[in-house]
């Protein structure tokens, strides 16, 4: 019985008598064994990058009737009449420092179509710009106003919270028993007429716990920062529809106060960084649904830099990641899924173009396909703008073109502003800097003193 060595040995020692006999037959045999093994990895490759691109493909046609949907909810209730007039409301503007338009800003929510609604504007320190600003105003605007009640609260020095919050409870806490529902603004924004008929109307319905809008920058200065910063919050605001999805905004949005005492946010905000977020969070908890009201959805003028759009962006990523965790994750996965399906398939169809590979149109295809979906969802944002803000049309002239002509960019810059917040948890904001330690718990961190 011969073991497994000598075995071997006679092999090998056959081996070599058959290639002396028979020269080059067996490399070719080897050669030929090794082309059919690169075939088959090569068409198991492309099986796979079929399929993929299916996937990219029908994806990208789904988002793009997503987004239609949205826009079509939007043509169906933005330009509806709303006269629920019933509950008393009080409007609580935090402020700090003059903003962009501040005077407009301020004069559209005097301008209120609403009968019972008292306007309460709030500042840390009466030695805050905003305050004498705010001082002028009321005395010009008050007459004309349908506001019952306009006043121009000192809150002090936040502790525990965002001073932002720490204003909206100085507020809250002073409301009467007669009033029913709370509407949040922020001072940069400029609102319609009818903006707060629009807000409180979906809280008729009790499954709602919660009713806002969202923001939409229009360029002050057309220079590529702020066109950048248009672009990518109207990807954010296109999201927002007739979805489980929705989310609170803190610059636009509306509780009512057996809902905000129900939900707790009297004992959470005074430990929190952001309102609307802890807000989205507890309204959903307690079982409601948020409304999202395309009336309410309102202009901010703003023009910004690049180091100021990527510490603007980063501060509101970090604060989702602390407070939303699984949303931001879905966030940074969303625009890298875009960043690949475009970048990659398009260095794919350029390789296949450069060596003549008989399935280009196939390759070409895939990223030709996802940029016509995107440049057709960003059609669709900007055609939905120029409805709600008609006025505005000719300032938007740009950030559409920008929109439009550069949904290529703006996957990359999406990922970056958003990979960048994947780490720290200390923001500056207005002047203050804050360290998020949980989604329950800020800590103010004092400054510096000057030398």
């Amino acid at each position: 019985m011969l073991d497994n060595r000598t075995v071997q040995r006679y092999k090998c020692a056959d081996f070599e008598r058959k290639s002396r006999k028979y020269p080059g037959s067996f490399e070719l045999a080897a050669h030929f064994v090794d082309e059919k093994r690169h075939t088959a990895k090569e068409i198991s490759s492309m099986t796979l990058y079929y399929y993929a691109a299916i996937i990219v493909i029908v994806s990208q046609l789904l988002f793009l009737f997503q987004s239609f949907r949205n826009y079509r909810y939007f043509l169906q209730k933005h330009g509806k009449e709303r006269w629920w007039q019933d509950p008393r409301v009080a409007i609580i503007v935090p402020c700090k420092g003059l903003d962009p338009d501040f005077d407009k800003n301020i004069a559209s929510l005097f301008n209120q179509d609403y009968e019972k609604h008292v306007l309460w504007f709030v500042v840390a320190e009466d030695s805050d710009p905003a305050y004498a600003e705010l001082c002028k105003l009321k005395d010009r605007l008050t007459k004309s106003s349908r506001a019952q009640d306009v006043r121009i609260l000192v809150a002090g020095q936040a502790r525990s919270c965002s001073q932002k919050i720490h204003n909206q409870l100085h507020a809250y806490n002073r409301i009467g028993e007669d009033i029913d529902i709370l509407a949040f603004a922020d001072s940069d924004v400029c609102v319609r007429t009818d903006w707060l008929r629009h807000l409180v109307w979906p809280l008729r319905d009790y499954r709602y716990g919660a009713a806002g809008g969202y923001r939409w920058f229009i360029p002050k200065k057309n220079n590529l920062a702020t066109l950048a910063l248009s672009s990518i919050n109207a990807k954010v605001a296109q999201q927002l529809g007739n979805t489980r999805f929705n989310h609170a905004w803190g610059g636009s949005m509306a509780i009512r106060v057996d809902v905000f005492r129900k939900v707790g946010l009297d004992k959470i905000w005074p430990k929190v960084l952001s309102d609307d977020l802890s807000l989205t969070y507890a309204v959903k908890k307690a079982g409601m649904k948020l409304a999202y009201v395309p009336a309410c959805l309102v202009a901010t003028y703003e023009s910004t830099t690049w180091p100021n759009l990527f510490e603007f962006a980063r501060r509101q990523f970090l604060i989702t990641r602390i407070y939303r965790p699984w949303t931001w994750f879905v966030g940074l996965c969303s625009s890298l899924y875009s960043l690949l399906c475009l970048w990659l398939t398009a260095a794919l169809a350029v390789y296949a173009a450069a060596i003549a590979d008989k399935r280009l149109a196939f390759f070409v295809a895939v990223p030709v396909v996802f940029l016509l979906c995107e440049t057709g969802k960003a059609l669709l944002r900007q055609e939905m703008i120029a409805k709600l803000l008609e006025h505005d049309r000719h300032n938007l002239k740009w950030a559409r073109l920008a929109d439009i002509y550069l949904s290529w960019l703006w996957p990359l810059l999406m990922f970056i502003l958003i990979a960048s917040s994947a780490f720290g948890r200390t923001i500056c904001w207005r002047g203050i800097c804050y360290r998020l330690l949980s989604p329950t718990e800020t800590i103010i961190v004092p400054s510096k003193p000057k030398q």
